[in-house]
């Protein structure tokens, strides 16, 4: 399988309620290293998964909303916590619309899997991988 990934990161605040959560119920900012891979079983037109200019404008695309917002007033998260797991999904959701849509390119439509992972820290991190 072949695959192309791009870095960006985000700035955001929010905070998660419920006790699993100790310290971090609290309103706090985190910084996010966001990677988006996408894979395909062949290459598109142009012998590439997809362009990589596309994909990195895509994804600055999608973290714009996001960067240097309280998520906690943002609708996206009004019925889930924005756990890191919530937004790598989030992400994911955005990256499939952005393909679908066409905007990421003709080459992109032999992409089948996405991953979305974020990194937290340089000890934890969490991802979302699917088909699509």
């Amino acid at each position: 399988m072949y695959a192309l990934e791009v870095r960006d990161h985000i700035m955001i605040a929010h905070s998660l309620p419920g006790e699993a959560f100790g310290p971090a119920q609290k309103m706090h900012g985190a910084t996010f290293v966001v990677d988006a891979a996408f894979y395909a079983e062949t290459l598109g037109p142009n012998d590439i998964v997809l362009d990589i200019g596309l994909a990195m404008d895509g994804l600055k695309r999608i973290l714009a909303e996001l960067n240097y917002q309280n998520l906690d007033g943002l609708a996206a998260f009004k019925t889930q916590r924005s756990t890191t797991e919530v937004l790598c999904k989030y992400i994911f959701d955005k990256l499939a619309e952005e393909i679908a849509s066409g905007r990421l390119g003709e080459d992109a439509r032999a992409v089948s899997k996405i991953r979305v992972l974020l990194n937290e820290s340089h000890v934890a991190r969490a991802w979302y991988e699917a088909a699509i």
